[in-house]
């Protein structure tokens, strides 16, 4: 049963899952009972297990996915990423995990964090790339659509490739002609010039 006020909760429930943003977790921890015997889970990718320490069962359930009220998400396809405090618990969860997703699996804190920075890598970073792209061609009176089928090709190519296996583009051929005439056009963009400057470094990097 999901609840907003902790005079709500059930003392006898067996897990108590804390879906709260991340700044929120601490404080609703602190305000809990702390006897409670039910597990007492959290699903962020960035705040440590122990944050959890007072409980005296207690652990993680966290899904690398973008979640949004309009969108159902079907978890079957999702790899949930699963701690606990004890060996016992650590097993009960990933149990649990897996009946919603079979891709589930055991993560320490450590590397659960790293799963998330990789999340906002992927996701949140490349989503604002495509929003200054947006930008670039509604400037010049052309149409988000136009791109669309190079996002959808480079998305199923990393599904199945190392991505710097298939990296294209004027970085990788080391094409600074073409680089110049690029950041030329974005003049007026300094921020975005910069952003440019040091993708493509990276890119260069690993050629």
């Amino acid at each position: 049963m999901a609840i907003d006020q902790l005079h709500e909760l059930d003392l006898n429930a067996d897990l108590y899952l804390i879906a709260v943003a991340d700044n929120a977790i601490i404080p609703v921890v602190e305000a809990l009972p702390e006897n409670l015997k039910g597990i007492v889970i959290h699903c962020s990718g960035a705040t440590d297990l122990a944050v959890l320490n007072r409980f005296e069962n207690a652990g993680v359930i966290y899904p690398p996915q973008s979640l949004s009220r309009d969108k159902a998400v079907d978890f079957s396809t999702v790899p949930l990423c699963v701690e606990g405090n004890t060996y016992n618990n650590s097993a009960m969860l990933l149990q649990l995990a897996r009946n919603l997703s079979p891709h589930s699996l055991y993560c320490t804190s450590h590397q659960r964090l790293a799963i998330h920075l990789a999340s906002v890598m992927v996701n949140n970073f490349s989503n604002i790339l495509y929003q200054m792209a947006y930008e670039i061609l509604n400037e010049n009176n052309l149409s988000f659509d136009l791109i669309k089928p190079i996002i959808r090709e480079t998305a199923e190519k990393a599904q199945n490739h190392i991505p710097i296996t298939v990296q294209t583009g004027p970085a990788i051929r080391q094409d600074s002609k073409t680089m110049q005439k690029h950041l030329q056009f974005i003049s007026n963009k300094p921020d975005l010039q910069q952003i440019y400057q040091l993708l493509s470094q990276e890119i260069t990097k690993r050629k």
